[in-house]
């Protein structure tokens, strides 16, 4: 399994892995796309146009305290995994080393 394979299962199976991508795709989100929760820049970083709205909404429910309902982890668990290189760029180079010995092993 490639790299790229194993964190997009992670993002759709991992409830940790998931919650931990949402929040950290929304911070990447400029300010008035986080205040409107829609996408207003095409600069490939953050949510799509698509997705914004609601995997935006969610993010804030998280900041927030709030955990997700099993009905909005099913959603979450559908979109992020198209996230993953966004995902990728972010997970320390020491982590991702870690992942690939891993997988390595397996």
């Amino acid at each position: 399994m490639k790299v790229a394979e194993y964190i997009k299962n992670q993002l759709a199976t991992n409830p940790a892995w998931a919650v931990k991508a949402l929040v950290k795709v929304y911070t990447l989100q400029t300010m008035d796309e986080q205040i409107t929760g829609q996408t207003s820049n095409l600069n490939g970083i953050g949510f799509n146009g698509i997705d914004s709205k609601i995997l935006s909404s969610f993010a804030e429910q998280v900041n927030k305290g709030r955990n997700l309902s099993v009905k909005q982890m099913t959603i979450v668990f559908k979109k992020m995994p198209r996230y993953h290189k966004q995902v990728a760029s972010f997970i320390p180079a020491e982590k991702m080393v870690e992942i690939e010995k891993n997988m390595a092993v397996n």
